[in-house]
């Protein structure tokens, strides 16, 4: 028993130790210097409050040779103040209700956030704490249990306290803290909000920048967490929808005027028209003096909830910058009786209040410090307090000055909207607090249906009834309920507009609410909008004009994708729509009028019968065909003449049918192309010149060789009469002066068969036969040609597109090139013969030189289809068919004329010449110069034997 003892004395001992070790080793790290409103005497459940009544915290000297302090705060703000004192406003309220806590008495401990980070972490740790020094995991007061914090202001503010506060399962309600980041339950598990996501206000500025088709949109954005979630959601819808980013600029924390000056150049600079700020009220108001400045004007600005209502902002003088602006809003409420409240306060019961009479009418509530300052002043002009500036120096404020008649924000309570979201939050925890306490046992929602003590309650608990609140809020009876810690995204839209008085005013010109069915979310009456552009239609912002129809947009090389260039579509190509990316290319068959808007038929061309070209075509084709068979009449009425008696009169009536075929061949290239007109056109074309250039050939070759053997007998003839001059001096003379030596002794016919005239094998080697057999063979090679042709690749008609982009080409594909050259490369090889021939036998010549009329008519051939060769290259359409034709009939109206119309003009005109003795060859001339005879060789034989016989008996 004693062994016993000992050994729980020693513990005891160990335990008292160690306890006293831990305790002298436990110090504080730092002292927090924290303003605000506390009541917690008496309370049994205290709720806390962060406002930034304060804009930032006053610098410090940085002196690390000392123990730090911490930092105090400058630049009080009347709006957030007034949302301090809503908070209060709401806690009385809530503690003189008999429905809500009725058994319980709210106290508030409310913190001063300066609107930094730093302060609000302060804040929290001391809230956590329980009492004015933070002890971290600690809490160390025995007061009333603190229930949760409305809080923490702006959104990065609530991210750092709600990371804290989330580690010990704390509740935390924002009234405007609304970044989309803090919708993360994953990272934020215990926070809930009055406010909106941002989420549902970027996809409200997106579709507000969509309604108006703007697509060059500058952005301006605060450095935290507010505006740059918010902005990113913000780009990404836009930039989805094919909306441009003209600039993008961050508003930084701590503000210089060189980052002011440089955005406003920015801004000044760039052509958009629409500029979104997603900022807090205090960080933005640096840049407006400097874009006053720099006189921006005519430029409309989107405005985010949390300035847009802003007294900080709408500030004198601002209407030319900021005049016609939209914005979101928050939902407004009236509180019946929160202006009363506002106007009553004492200066002297709190620093923050204070701080707020100080600033609001401009003095100090510190005597020692209003005597200093005025001696100061009497330093300055060389002079000496009076006794009555002693008793009340200037500057010192009397504590009963008219906080009614007061024009600044604080007061006013024409547009409470983050009041009021305040408001809501206050009161969310008190219906928390209210459903906490009044929980049956047994039916509670914890480990076997237990309840929490509304006197001594985990923060855990009450959080499960904080997400799960239910309630109407007083006076404007609005439904609140968190889903997932979020309340419904619904917004007014808000346009800045001047008054009768010559004030900005806040007019409501629309709603959104993300609620609602897709095409009802956004209402906006555009007629009840107020531009800054002095004009009733809202402002354009493009980086470039709209493409009109017949255009496509070009993409700028680094350049935005809605700054473009606009391309007219080429030729066959067109666009219909306002921004085309592409020109659609139109149909073979279609082509795009003058403004390439639509495509439209093509034009169908050929050369028909009907028009004036081709009827005037078929009127000289008709002619030229008349008048050859006329030609042909006049052969066969004197078919028994000498002259159509010469060289074959058959051949002749060839010639002229052949011309026949060729002047009306012409014809059935016009009209439309079918099938029979194709295979047809260039078939007789090439028989009809194939059967003419081959009877010519015939009859040049026989002329040819006929000229052959009279040059021979020529030169025999005076090698005779040289031998005979030797023999018989007077005989040669009589023989030479009877004839020539050259001429040969004829006969005429006497039966009139034109068969006859090549008679003697001797000089005609080349006889009728054998001319008509150059005719006939030469026009059947051709033909089978054709055939073949025909039958292999057969020319077929075609649409032709290419040729002309406006017109379809009604024409008609030859099939095969090499077809075609060959078949007419085989005509031209006869033209050439058939000239050749006419052209050696050229010197035969007596009254009528037959050769010569086929030399020129030959020359008249190539002329004419050498000129159509480029002509009808040059050419396009049915004017191409018509060069065509044009070089048909011209060569063969030339062959007719240069071949036929000598011996028309003959038999007509000069009958007396139509004569046998006409047709003999004229004297040869001393001088030798005669070359003989033509048509004579065609109505006599060539006595060649008979004059070599007498030559060598007078020898």
């Amino acid at each position: 028993m004693e062994i016993g003892r000992f050994l729980l004395g020693l513990c005891t001992f160990f335990y008292f130790y160690r306890s006293l070790s831990a305790v002298t080793t436990c110090k504080l790290k730092a002292k927090f210097k924290l303003s605000g409103y506390k009541d917690v005497e008496k309370k049994k459940v205290v709720v806390g409050g962060m406002f930034p009544v304060h804009m930032r915290i006053a610098s410090s000297d940085a002196n690390t040779s000392r123990v730090p302090v911490s930092s105090g705060c400058e630049g009080f703000n009347f709006r957030t103040f007034r949302w301090t004192q809503t908070m209060l406003f709401a806690i009385n309220e809530i503690n003189e209700n008999e429905n809500l806590l009725p058994n319980t008495d709210l106290g508030y401990v409310i913190y001063d956030s300066c609107f930094t980070i730093s302060k609000a972490v302060e804040g929290t740790l001391t809230f956590l704490t329980g009492q004015d020094e933070a002890v971290p995991n600690y809490r160390c007061g025995n007061g009333a249990p603190l229930a949760a914090l409305v809080g923490a202001g702006a959104s990065d503010l609530s991210i750092a306290t709600a990371r804290i506060l989330g580690l010990y399962h704390f509740p935390q309600v924002g009234y405007s803290s609304s970044s989309s980041a803090l919708g993360s339950k994953f990272q934020f598990p215990t926070f809930v909000r009055t406010i909106p996501n941002d989420e549902h206000q970027s996809t409200a500025m997106a579709k507000l920048v969509l309604h108006f088709g703007w697509t060059w949109v500058g952005i301006i954005a605060s450095n935290d967490d507010y505006g740059k979630y918010g902005i990113k959601d913000f780009k990404t819808q836009v930039e989805n929808a094919g909306v441009c980013i003209s600039f993008s600029e961050i508003l930084p924390k701590v503000s210089s005027p060189e980052d002011m000056q440089r955005i406003a150049e920015i801004v000044a600079e760039e052509t958009a028209k629409i500029i979104v700020v997603f900022s807090s009220d205090v960080d933005f108001s640096p840049l407006i003096p400097e874009l006053l400045r720099h006189n921006v004007t005519n430029r409309t600005w989107i405005a985010s909830e949390a300035w847009v209502t802003s007294a900080l902002i709408n500030q004198p003088g601002v209407f030319s910058l900021l005049g016609g602006t939209l914005g979101f809003g928050i939902k407004r409420a009236e509180i019946p009786g929160l202006q009363s409240h506002l106007l009553d306060l004492d200066p002297y019961s709190n620093p923050l209040t204070e701080a707020f009479w100080e600033t609001a009418f401009n003095c100090t509530l510190d005597y020692g410090k209003a005597l200093r300052q005025a001696k100061e002043r009497a330093k300055e002009v060389n002079g000496t307090l009076s006794r009555a500036v002693r008793a009340v120096p200037d500057g010192l404020c009397t504590g009963t000055e008219p906080l009614a008649q007061l024009s600044n924000t604080y007061s006013d309570v024409s547009q409470l909207r983050i009041t009021y979201s305040v408001y809501k939050a206050v009161y969310a925890v008190a219906n928390a607090l209210h459903n906490l306490e009044h929980c049956m046992k047994g039916l509670g929602p914890f480990v076997g249906g237990s309840c929490a003590d509304i006197t001594n309650f985990e923060p855990w608990q009450l959080m499960y009834y904080v997400k799960n609140v239910h309630f109407k809020v007083p006076h404007t009876y609005e439904n609140i309920s968190f889903e997932d810690g979020d309340v419904k995204g619904a917004y007014d839209i808000i346009n800045w507009q001047i008054n009768d008085n010559g004030e900005i005013s806040y007019v409501n010109v629309g709603r959104y609410d993300a609620s609602a069915d897709l095409e009802y979310r956004m209402v906006i009456r555009n007629e009840s909008i107020v531009w800054n552009n002095e004009m009733l239609e809202p402002p354009r912002s493009v980086c470039s004009e709209n493409c009109k129809p017949g255009s496509r947009k070009g993409i700028r090389q680094g350049k935005p994708v809605c700054c473009f260039d606009c391309i007219p579509c080429a030729d066959g190509e067109m666009s219909n729509s306002t921004n085309a990316r592409a020109c659609i290319l139109c149909r073979y068959d279609e082509w795009s009028n003058d403004a390439h808007d639509t495509c439209v038929p093509k034009i169908i061309e050929f050369l028909a019968f009907g028009e004036p070209l081709g009827i005037t075509l078929i009127a000289i084709s008709a002619f030229g065909a008349l008048v050859t068979i006329g030609v042909g009449v006049v052969f066969f009425q004197h078919l028994d003449t000498p002259l159509v008696k010469a060289n074959d009169s058959l051949l002749s009536f060839s010639l002229l049918f052949s011309l026949v075929v060729t002047f009306l061949s012409s014809i059935i290239f016009l009209g439309e192309p079918q099938h029979w007109s194709c295979m047809t056109s260039q078939v007789s074309l090439a028989l009809g010149f194939a059967l003419f250039l081959s009877s010519l050939m015939g009859k040049a070759a026989v002329l040819m060789r006929r000229a052959q053997v009279l040059k021979a007998a020529r030169i025999k003839a005076k090698e005779a009469a040289k031998a005979a001059k030797l023999a018989a001096a007077e005989a040669a003379e009589a023989a030479a002066n009877s004839s020539s030596p050259d001429v040969i002794v004829t006969s005429t016919f006497t039966n009139g068969d034109a068969s006859d005239a090549c008679a003697n094998p001797e000089v005609d080697s080349l006889n009728c036969r054998t001319q008509r057999a150059i005719a006939v063979v030469a026009t059947l090679i051709q033909a089978i040609a054709c055939t073949a042709w025909l039958l292999i690749i057969p020319p077929h008609p075609i649409e032709n597109t290419s040729t002309q982009n406006i017109k379809i080409i009604l024409e008609c594909d030859e099939g095969s090139v090499i077809f075609i050259c060959c078949i007419f490369g085989y005509d031209i090889l006869l033209a050439l013969l058939a000239f050749i021939f006419a052209f050696i036998a050229r010197k035969l010549e007596d009254h009528f030189s037959e050769a010569k009329c086929f030399t020129f008519g030959m020359l008249v051939f190539f002329i004419v289809w050498i000129s159509f060769v480029p002509a009808y290259l040059s050419t396009r359409g049915k004017f191409m068919v018509a060069v065509q034709i044009f070089a048909i009939l011209a060569s063969s109206f030339g062959l007719l004329a240069c071949i036929f119309l000598p011996k028309c003009y003959i038999i007509l005109v000069k009958p007396e010449h139509n004569r046998e003795e006409m047709m003999r060859p004229r004297a040869k001339p001393r001088d030798g110069t005669s070359t003989g005879t033509s048509a004579s060789f065609n109505t006599a034989a060539t006595e060649v034997t008979a004059t070599m016989a007498s030559t060598a008996i007078d020898g």
